[in-house]
């Protein structure tokens, strides 16, 4: 659980900088920005892996699927085949590179 929790932290703190650039927001929404990206990193930190590299790849398939799914949520965009099918690629390489075989 600790991968959704941190893209969704990742995304909504990167979504309050775009609202405010790219939308008009107060530059007050970079308050809780800020703060939802810090929340993302002590997250992504909290993933057990023997190596930061591999956490934070296999977070990348994690991150890729939950954005498109922002998009749909938040945005209003739905996704369409090609969105969920490339979503669903990187979650199957992100399932490879925490469970993979590993020489021990």
């Amino acid at each position: 659980m600790l991968y959704p929790a941190a893209a969704l932290a990742e995304i909504a703190g990167c979504f309050t900088v775009w609202a405010w650039w790219r939308m008009g927001a107060s530059p007050l929404w970079l308050i809780p920005g800020m703060a939802s990206l810090a929340a993302f990193a002590v997250l992504l930190a909290l993933v057990p892996a023997d190596h930061a590299g591999r956490a934070f790849a296999a977070y990348g398939g994690v991150y890729i699927s939950a954005s498109i799914l922002w998009g749909w949520l938040a945005e209003g965009t739905r996704p369409d085949r090609w969105d969920l099918t490339g979503g669903l690629i990187c979650l199957i390489g992100a399932a490879l590179i925490l469970a993979g075989p590993r020489p021990a």
